[in-house]
């Protein structure tokens, strides 16, 4: 996605001719300036040089690409709109790019090395700039989009100038010289949209990685033109151009030996003193802050409570996070005998600290999508000892998988008593998928005769009945009933909303009940939870919402 839209115009032989130069007179629409004559050295090994910079200027354009995509969706939270804004922001001003390109035909030497060490610069930089927005000014959607139109205008430029290059070094029709040039160019496209993933994102990290991209990005840049082209640039160009590369990688290698003061500081700008080390995944980042309340009371809020945050957004407050994990656990495990428990997601070891409470259940199956954050469960004293070490209990099995592709692809398995569904709730089209019809079918065929299904869901808008109505639409009967209390009590500017939890099976649920195989929670009593669930049924609309589905996420 690097190049297509720089083939605006490609340049056809009499163009090659007039452009490159054949020994002739210069071209009367070319600025005045100096002859271009053609290459003297050999051709081929020449022609080779240029097309590996076209495709070393892709697979890092891509990356760039990807960079923005990937931070975009972790620091803004909705993947979908986030990749359809720098897509589509990104390929209008690749074009732009091209037709800015040809005003610069007439060194195409000299310019594609400055639109080269431009790139790097600000390709290398783009991650920790936004990165910094985030942290420091709250907001980086503006940042994000004016990255992504000048990173789009510089690759842009890149193709009109290569194939200006490759015609002054033979003549030679113009479709082939394209068909070469963009043959090197996807290429590098297609070995950048996978680097990244598997190679620079769990190798470096995001900034280190862009950095790196960058370094690449202006050697190669400054290989084809300061030694392939160098008779082009003139004494004064040539300085100037050595100059200007030398001063991006230097900068790029200060970023690179900053990058963990910028990330310190920007997280206690985030938040506050107590963070610590931050756990980088392929999925986001996962900072923990606080210390774990040593005997919560209901209502009582710790001077420093443990607080766990997902890319950013809190997740968990350890002061009450009992409240739902207790409501989605303890309610779903009332129904009887409860000896195998399927959990989805719960990383954290919350709920299924609530889960192994009872002592009826035999084996639970934690499928999760992220393995840093069980291993941070696992390892980190607060975390573990506000999970009760539950990963330790030899009952529990723990499975890295997408929930959603887990329930497609797992085999035969013997039924479930329970599944809980401790995920992420929807943001626009992000996580739509753990909220749609589709997922709650492949959850409930994995139930037992008696089986039932909780998941979580907002009480405060529409998206409870949009859930329950893809429950139903399922073929699940429901109850809901709301978590009590009023959100997270070390986030009383955040979310603050309410929350409920949508309780399903196959057959008629009976009124609420708790589960003597377990100590009482803390948060629940049935009376309360049968008077919260009539008053939220009261409120229930009378034709509910069409559901979400993978097809149409709502």
């Amino acid at each position: 996605m690097t190049a297509a839209p720089a083939a605006a115009r490609a340049p056809t032989r009499s163009d090659a001719h007039t452009r490159a130069g054949d020994g002739g007179r210069p071209d009367q629409h070319r600025r005045p300036g100096r002859r271009l004559a053609p290459l003297r050295r050999r051709p081929a090994l020449a022609r080779l040089l240029v097309l590996l910079a076209a495709f070393v200027c892709a697979a890092c354009g891509l990356v760039y690409e990807l960079e923005l995509v990937a931070l975009g969706g972790y620091l803004l939270g909705d993947s979908v709109t986030q990749t359809s804004v720098v897509l589509s922001v990104m390929v209008f001003a690749m074009g732009t790019g091209s037709l800015v390109a040809k005003h610069l035909a007439h060194r195409p030497a000299t310019f594609f090395a400055a639109v080269e060490c431009a790139l790097a610069l600000v390709g290398g930089l783009s991650v920790l700039t936004l990165y910094a927005c985030w942290a420091w000014l709250g907001r980086c959607e503006l940042t994000m989009v004016g990255l992504t139109c000048v990173i789009g205008v510089l690759i842009g430029a890149e193709i009109p100038l290569l194939m200006t290059l490759i015609q002054r070094i033979r003549q030679e029709d113009a479709g082939r010289a394209a068909a070469d040039l963009f043959a090197a160019d996807y290429v590098g496209a297609l070995i950048g949209g996978l680097a990244f993933p598997f190679l620079l994102l769990p190798a470096l990290g995001q900034a280190t990685g862009a950095l790196l991209t960058g370094a690449v990005n202006a050697l190669a840049g400054a290989a084809v033109v300061l030694w392939l082209f160098r008779d082009e640039p003139g004494p004064r160009a040539r300085l100037l151009l050595w100059i200007g590369c030398g001063t991006v990688l230097a900068a790029l290698a200060v970023a690179a030996a900053c990058t963990g003061a910028i990330e310190r500081a920007a997280r206690h700008a985030l938040y506050g003193g107590q963070a610590r080390p931050a756990v980088q995944s392929r999925y986001g980042e996962i900072v923990l802050t606080g210390r774990p309340p040593r005997v919560p009371e209901q209502g009582s809020v710790p001077a420093d409570p443990l607080r766990l945050y997902l890319s950013g957004r809190l997740a968990v407050c350890g002061a009450d996070e009992y409240r739902y994990h207790e409501a989605l656990v303890h309610p779903a495990l009332a129904g009887g005998a409860d000896t195998r428990v399927l959990l989805l997601g719960g990383g954290d070891g919350l709920a299924l600290r609530e889960v192994l409470r009872h002592s009826g259940v035999a084996s639970v199956l934690v499928v999760t999508l992220d393995p840093a954050l069980p291993e941070l469960a696992r390892t980190d004293p607060g975390l573990a000892a506000l999970s009760e070490h539950s990963f330790a209990d030899p009952r529990v099995r723990v499975l890295t998988a997408d929930p959603l592709e887990w329930l497609r692809r797992a085999g035969p398995l013997p039924p479930f008593d329970a599944v809980l569904a401790d995920l992420p709730a929807p943001e626009r089209a992000a996580h739509s998928e753990y909220h749609s019809t589709e997922f709650y079918g492949l959850a409930a065929a994995r139930l037992g005769p008696q089986g039932r299904l909780a998941v979580p869901a907002g009480a405060g808008g529409p998206g409870l009945w949009t859930a329950e109505a893809g429950l139903r639409a399922a073929g699940l009967a429901t109850l809901p009933y709301p978590v009590a209390g009023t959100g997270p009590a070390c986030d009383p500017a955040g979310s603050g909303s309410l929350a409920a939890v949508l309780l399903a099976s196959r057959d008629p649920l009976p009124p609420l009940q708790l589960a003597d195989d377990a100590p009482p929670p803390r948060s629940l009593t049935v009376a309360e939870l049968t008077a919260s669930a009539a008053r939220l049924a009261a409120a229930r609309p009378q034709d509910l919402p069409p559901p979400s589905t993978l097809l149409r996420p709502r």
